[in-house]
């Protein structure tokens, strides 16, 4: 690869992008492990595709935020760099396809011109901080959440307390009760409140996610004080950090870890790290999130509206009124959230003199604008038509909510993204009457990660396979019953039965005559899905099962032309951490370094998290020489003291648990911080001496 230097006015973001090509030069020659360069990049937002010698770049926009100006730089990067199209994921993030590994570092640089970052887009880390899309102009909302939402993606961006956890940790913040963020599956999910005295606060659930194993949010926290935030995420992080899974990452996940040790017991764990967090208080800067440049208001001239009817369904599904009076929002409905660079263009020539500057993506794949005039709308809805993103019934039925599936992504078991393109047909052709209704959702994944959020689907599909004799054919998991209820409370959707998933247009065709002819007036999905129980729906499915009936055509996936076949890949949204001793040596002097550098620049208590680093990846390495691979950092604490410590193998003065969990009983000082170091970097010395005498 070429070499490639940059001068940004960030020195911490050139200093980034010059170490992601010194790392990828090393792993080019073969002097990094191609797992521990996986991690590497990961943190990067450099994601491996199904498809050989290319990448998914992953583009964090917090709280789904991006201005004209960003996303004209983004399509210019997707046509320079990729393969000019624009991926809208339900993290409200940006994603480019097929894009060489050897080009990212150049690629980093580019979009930072724009105030744009790739750094922990994936890996185990805290990821895209996500926040509902109508936050600041939300009728509803006690206050707007963006500044806070913003605060926790600066706080935690390149924190060492959140660089190398066992798995990802995901933050949301909903504007109302309505709970459009999603709380209840998240890590953290916070809702924002006001007590008696108009106090701002947050209403706190700890511990949820979706995945294979669905599992709820608990509520920890009814009015937690503003400024009391981010210390207590951070308590929080720390302790997963610690006491977290890292071996096997199906168990790798905060809600399992609350499992494993009962929520009280992660709650207390959280209150002994509150004394070591660097601030007990971090007031948030309210301003921080200006209102977006609203075009002067001008006199526009008529349009004609080329289809009044489609017009008044888009009036009534895609616009609402904002809380400032007199300006509306409106919701771009984006199929399987993909925009070609060329319409990205054009849209962004549409919205200039119409709307503000300021676009959020939503948790479905679509686009939110701001700020739009009454008079505007006519205008504004002609452009989008002409565009093909004017259709109605944004957040409807109608609107299905996918990830990539077999498209791009390694784990994709079926075809997920032309599924959900029929399905919204089906819709619009043969139950138009749906468009109204925003009462059910259907979403879909490729596979049983729920990248497609279909574990909070009311009528949910995931990607899966079925034998039919020596044969396998694609089929997709049916689920009901999920979604949100409201001021963190949430359903897990229910596994009811497996199809081929050439009939899943099948299946959603019976279930909404089944909806329409049996429900009572006002009756919601949910009250209706309780009402007639689980084993009715599999009972009125089951014949969709029936495989004695199968078709040549459903042998073959949705959008493809070939005779289907299992193809999974390895994973690689969570990261994978390498076990090798001299790797892992390697890396407690580069933390140390870090330790160093934050040292000298007066972040104590960043100083001192590298330190800590700094010890337990050195006792991991020697523990690994002794075979032994623990799962939790509090493993390798223990591991050490019985097989190093207790056996006069390693000297240190006392237990290598009172060296390493001085962290949470002291302030972050100068003085403590110095004297942390200092143990540190001696235990990193004997520990390389041992190793050598070891090796010997």
């Amino acid at each position: 690869m070429q070499s490639f230097r940059t001068e940004l006015e960030n020195p911490i973001v050139e200093k980034d992008i010059i170490d992601l090509e010194k790392k990828i030069r090393a792993f080019r020659e073969g002097k990094i492990h191609d797992e521990k360069f996986r991690s590497l990049r990961l943190a990067r937002g450099i994601y491996g595709q199904r498809q050989p010698g290319v990448q998914m770049i992953r583009i964090k926009l917090p709280f789904g935020k991006v201005t004209f100006k960003q996303l004209l730089r983004i399509a210019d990067i997707s046509d320079e760099y990729g393969s000019s199209n624009l991926h809208l994921t339900t993290r409200q993030d940006i994603q480019i396809h097929y894009v060489s590994l050897d080009r990212t570092p150049e690629l980093w640089a580019k979009l930072q011109e724009d105030d744009i970052t790739l750094r922990e887009a994936c890996g185990n880390t805290v990821r895209n901080v996500t926040a509902s899309p109508a936050a600041g102009i939300d009728p509803q909302e006690p206050f707007d959440v963006s500044p806070y939402a913003h605060a926790t993606f600066e706080y935690f961006l390149r924190n060492p307390i959140c660089q190398e956890m066992g798995r990802k940790f995901k933050i949301s913040f909903s504007s109302s009760d309505a709970d459009t963020a999603f709380s209840y599956i998240h890590d953290i999910g916070v809702i924002p409140k006001l007590n008696s005295n108009n106090e701002r606060g947050f209403k706190v659930l700890l511990g949820g996610g979706l995945g294979a194993q669905p599992l709820l949010a608990s509520i920890v926290e009814d009015f937690l004080p503003e400024d009391k935030l981010i210390p207590y995420i951070e308590a929080i992080i720390r302790v997963f950090d610690r006491y977290g899974e890292r071996n096997n990452r199906n168990k790798a996940r905060l809600k399992y870890l609350i499992q494993k040790l009962g929520l009280e017991e992660v709650l207390r764990l959280a209150a002994i790290e509150r004394t070591a967090i660097k601030v007990k208080s971090y007031p948030i800067n309210r301003d921080t999130i200006a209102l977006p440049a609203i075009p002067e208001q001008t006199t526009y001239a008529e349009v004609s509206i080329s289809n009044p009817f489609r017009y008044e369904q888009w009036l009534a599904t895609n616009v609402f009124e904002q809380k400032q009076k007199g300006f509306f929002g409106v919701y771009i409905k984006v199929p399987v959230g993909d925009i070609s660079t060329a319409t990205a263009r054009e849209l962004v020539n549409i919205l200039r003199p119409l709307v503000a500057d300021e676009i959020r993506i939503t948790q479905n794949q679509g686009l939110l604008l701001k700020f739009v005039r009454k008079e505007a709308l006519p205008a504004l809805y002609e452009g989008l038509a002409k565009l093909e993103l004017a259709a109605p019934g944004f957040d409807s039925v109608a609107d299905v909510t996918t990830c990539p599936g077999t498209d791009t992504c390694n784990l994709g078991i079926s075809n997920s993204m032309t599924m959900a393109r029929v399905l919204e047909d089906l819709i619009y052709n043969e139950y138009e009457d749906f468009i109204y209704n925003r009462d059910i959702k259907i979403k879909i994944s490729g596979c049983m990660n729920s990248c497609g959020q279909h574990g909070l689907a009311h009528i949910g599909f995931h990607g899966s396979s079925l034998k039919a004799g020596t044969k396998v054919l694609p089929s997709v998991q049916v689920m009901l019953g999920g979604g949100t209820v409201g001021d963190g409370v949430g359903r897990a959707a229910d596994r009811v039965i497996k199809v081929p998933s050439k009939r899943a247009t099948d299946v959603l065709r019976m279930l909404l005559d089944d909806y329409k002819q049996l429900s009572t007036e006002g009756e919601t999905y949910h009250a209706y899905y309780d009402r007639q129980g689980k084993d009715y729906f599999y009972r009125l499915l089951k014949p969709l099962a029936d495989l004695t009936t199968l078709t040549d055509d459903e042998f073959v996936d949705w959008g493809h032309q070939e005779t289907f076949v299992t193809a999974i890949g390895v994973g690689e949204c969570a990261g994978v951490i390498i076990d090798l001793v001299a790797t892992l040596l390697y890396e407690s002097e580069e933390k140390l370094g870090w330790a160093n550098e934050a040292f000298k620049g007066g972040a104590w208590s960043d100083a001192i998290y590298h330190a800590y680093n700094t010890l337990l990846s050195s006792a991991k390495a020697l523990l690994l020489d002794k075979s032994i691979n623990t799962s939790t950092q509090v493993a390798v604490i223990r591991e050490f003291d019985a097989n190093y410590v207790d056996k006069g193998e390693f000297d240190i003065k006392g237990s290598f648990n009172d060296l390493v969990l001085q962290i949470n009983q002291h302030e972050p000082s100068e003085a403590f911080a110095t004297a942390y170091l200092a143990q540190a970097t001696e235990f990193l010395e004997k520990s390389k001496v041992k190793r050598e005498s070891l090796v010997e």
